[in-house]
């Protein structure tokens, strides 16, 4: 049995009602182009805060891109964005050396991941040769060619698209890449009212391009230090880590969550108590995350595989596990 959730000193609101305001700003901002999605809003600023990166998988059309352009233009960040195809070199993701003639020296040509927010777009388009590019820039917020380290700048975020690898001409991630990522979410299809709204705001102008920046770099940055600062209590630690030793024991699953995809639940619900203006963690903010932030860290066995894509047979498998694991008072 889990023993009983003990009071947090000092719980209530946040310190800093700029804080607050600045997610609130972010949100509301993402919305004027994103209708009728607010809980896909709300984890991308999770992310974001949380110091992680996001993986956006769903069908073509339903606004995977816009996401990611729409929460870069809402920063005043700097901004790249990789159309991830099957000729993409790594040198094309990271950069590379150039021979300078007149000089007779190398000098380094900085590739479009060096930004704050970097959009990689259709991601599993390209070979997984170059999609391992961004392994190291994802872990370790810097870029090592030819025995040289160059720092990338922060705050730095990479958001992938991609579209379900049962279609042609993708391939998988790895899993390695896959647990790169803090969270991974759909979009999904609108409703009739909401899609109705985007017709009529796109009838004379693309609102992405009236979106205006409402956070700096500095602010971002100010926000990951302050969710560092929710407190956590150690029976939601122990909730959180009974739901990792499941994943690792089911008979369901062929791999399990790794400790980097711990860290992440960890941290993801410290943002997400900060984005509803609490210094201090529910079990709700676990149970809200383990699905984006661990199903697509799990391999379900192929003895138990359905006629559900991977995704959903992950899903589902991550639910029934939520059911058998016993949530503090």
């Amino acid at each position: 049995m889990m023993r009983r959730l003990q009071p947090v000193d000092g719980q209530g609101p946040l310190v800093a009602s700029d804080a607050v305001d600045g997610i609130d700003r972010l949100q509301r901002a993402v919305e004027t182009v994103i209708r009728g999605k607010p809980e896909a809003v709300r984890l991308a600023i999770v992310t974001l805060i949380a110091g992680g990166h996001l993986l956006v998988e769903d069908v073509p059309g339903v606004g995977k891109t816009t996401l990611a352009q729409a929460l870069a233009r809402a920063l005043d960040c700097s901004f790249q964005r990789i159309q991830f195809t099957s000729d993409l070199l790594p040198s094309d993701v990271i950069g590379l050396s150039v021979y300078k003639q007149h000089s007779g020296l190398f000098e380094w040509k900085p590739g479009p991941v060096f930004a704050n927010v970097v959009l990689a777009d259709e991601i599993n388009r390209t070979t997984p040769k170059t999609q391992s590019a961004l392994l190291e820039a994802m872990a370790e917020r810097q870029v090592t060619v030819e025995g040289v380290t160059h720092p990338l700048p922060a705050p730095f975020i990479v958001v992938a698209t991609q579209n379900p690898i049962e279609h042609h001409g993708t391939y998988p991630l790895p899993e390695s890449q896959l647990d790169r990522f803090m969270l991974r979410l759909r979009i999904g299809y609108p409703d009739l009212r909401d899609e109705k709204q985007i017709l009529r705001d796109r009838e004379r102008a693309d609102p992405l391009n009236d979106l205006v920046p409402v956070m700096s770099a500095e602010e971002v940055m100010e926000l990951q230090r302050s969710v560092s600062a929710v407190a956590v209590d150690d029976a939601l630690v122990e909730y959180l880590m009974s739901i990792v030793a499941a994943t690792r024991d089911s008979e369901m699953l062929d791999l399990g969550v790794s400790p980097r995809g711990s860290l992440s639940l960890f941290r993801a619900a410290q943002a997400l108590a900060l984005t509803e203006e609490r210094s201090y963690c529910i079990p709700d903010d676990i149970k809200r995350l383990v699905v984006p932030v661990f199903a697509h860290r799990i391999l379900v066995s192929s003895r138990f595989a359905s006629a559900l894509r991977r995704s959903e047979e992950a899903e589902a498998v991550l639910r029934e596990i939520m059911k058998t694991v016993s949530v503090p008072l």
